[in-house]
């Protein structure tokens, strides 16, 4: 009998049968103990339980595709009707800013507040306005006739303006007290019409461009440096975000020319076809920019390889007058003399949102507000409109089982994107009838000139008419 077994003497066959088992239990503890591999069943509470009686109940779910036959029908149906739902809750629109007298020729942000914007008219007056109670606090009369260039200081104290009487003047952005009135901070006359202005991001420097590039430092009345290439007068400047001592400007000679503070001499000199409008940094990959252009088209580039664009963006059919780009660098807004507003992720050719209105007329101006949610455009009807920069999203604060639909839904239309009828109804945007049909014929044209080339090519001499890619067609050439 094993040590510290109890034996019943009433039954001696069972007292036999746990002598046997405790011998093959020693048996197994000194020579197979080692490699046997016991299973066991083990629940964690955490998993099932709920942690106060207002949780949802927790369901296991095994997750093997065998067990689940039909679940790629089934996420395919959440994602169309997603999809659908997208689409009906696309409401964009959330307020016109109206008050000017003429119409808005520029804007700007204000550097550290979300809620602040200022705008410039053709009639020389500047207003500052209050997003958040959709309403004008400051109205002041800047210039005699157009207000040209608008910028703020990158503390967000004072801002700069430009117009067509020559002057180049600095406002407090606080208003002036009770019963004050209204004054610049101070004015400085210049010898020409000055055409645009940027602040630098990090210094007491601003740049201004007309017949020339001048570099001013805000302690002086006389431009630190100048910088000027050809004869022809530079209607757009902008300062690199990131490397903040290069500049990039846009020119009536169809140039567009990039500047470094630190040299006596421009960098490079790019020559399109049509003239450039307005040019953006962004804000998140220093060597990039994107260029609005007459051609009814925008050019994004990379300034280490100037003389091909990365890509071509095409959706508007009419001149495009500005664009800004997202703080997230991954979008960028353009405003077009087609009356519409375009949302162009910076990867692609085709734009993903277009906005308009019954009663906006040409867009001028357009700026992305800082958090990323709304965009601004300023158009000729006078009216600054507030948009959304994601036409679908809920404003407000989203509950967390909101959050986790809005995700799951977000996956889904990834994952279903290219079918047919997904895809059909997420690319679906209505157009207005003047719009559609440019659009309509523009792609006729465009077809009529790929067929004449093909047929031009197939009758010539093989490699008399060489082929030319999209990107390149637009270029003339690079200057240094």
């Amino acid at each position: 009998t094993p040590p510290g077994s109890v034996v019943d003497a009433t039954w001696p066959g069972r007292n036999r049968g746990l002598c046997c088992v405790c011998c093959l239990l020693r048996k197994l503890n000194a020579f197979s103990f080692a490699k046997m591999k016991v299973k066991v069943l083990s629940r964690n509470p955490d998993d099932y339980v709920r942690e106060t009686n207002k949780d949802l109940q927790r369901v296991p779910r095994n997750y093997d595709p065998v067990l689940h036959p039909f679940e790629i029908p089934r996420e395919y149906t959440r994602a169309l009707n997603a999809t659908k739902l997208e689409r009906v809750f696309a409401k964009p629109f959330l307020a016109s800013l109206d008050g000017h007298r003429d119409g808005v020729n520029c804007m700007a942000k204000h550097p550290k507040s979300l809620s602040t914007l200022l705008s410039g008219a053709c009639d020389g007056e500047v207003k500052v306005w209050n997003l958040i109670k959709r309403n004008c606090i400051r109205t002041l009369q800047a210039h005699e006739g157009f207000v040209r260039g608008i910028c703020s200081r990158f503390c967000g104290t004072s801002f700069f303006t430009v117009g067509d009487d020559k002057t180049i003047k600095q406002w407090n952005m606080e208003g002036p007290a009770f019963g004050d009135q209204e004054e610049p901070l101070y004015t400085i006359l210049g010898k020409t019409v000055y055409m645009g202005i940027d602040h630098h991001w990090k210094d007491a420097v601003f740049a201004t461009c007309g017949q020339q590039i001048d570099i001013w430092d805000e302690q002086r009345t006389t431009p630190v440096r100048s910088f000027s290439w050809g004869l022809d007068s530079i209607i757009s400047v902008k300062f690199n975000p990131i490397e903040t001592y290069l500049l990039g400007s846009c020119a009536s000679d169809r140039s567009v020319v990039l500047y470094d503070m630190r040299q006596a001499t421009p960098l490079k000199k790019l020559i399109m076809k049509m003239r450039s409008n307005a040019l953006c940094w962004n804000p998140m990959e220093a060597f990039i920019f994107t260029t609005a252009n007459e051609d009814y088209n925008l050019y994004t580039f990379d300034m280490r390889f100037f003389d091909t664009p990365v890509t071509v963006h095409m959706d508007h059919v009419s001149a495009v007058l500005d664009v800004d780009y997202s703080p997230t660098g991954k979008e960028f807004v353009s405003a077009s003399f087609d009356k519409s507003v375009r949302i162009f992720p910076v990867d692609k050719s085709h734009s993903r949102e277009v906005y308009h209105t019954k009663r906006m007329q040409h867009a001028i101006c357009v700026k992305w507000s800082a958090d990323s949610k709304y965009v601004f455009c300023g158009s000729d009807e006078m009216n600054i409109r507030i948009w959304k920069a994601n036409a679908s999203e809920k404003l407000g604060i989203l509950l967390p089982r909101e959050k986790a639909a809005f995700n799951y839904n977000q996956k889904l239309k990834e994952k279903f994107q290219h079918h047919p009828q997904i895809k059909r109804i997420a690319r679906h945007r209505h157009l207005p009838k003047t719009i559609y049909s440019q659009v309509k014929e523009a792609r006729i044209m465009r077809e009529a000139r790929r067929k004449k080339e093909l047929n031009h090519r197939k009758h010539s001499k093989p490699g008399s008419v060489p082929v030319v890619p999209e990107k390149k067609k637009h270029i003339v050439g690079v200057v240094e």
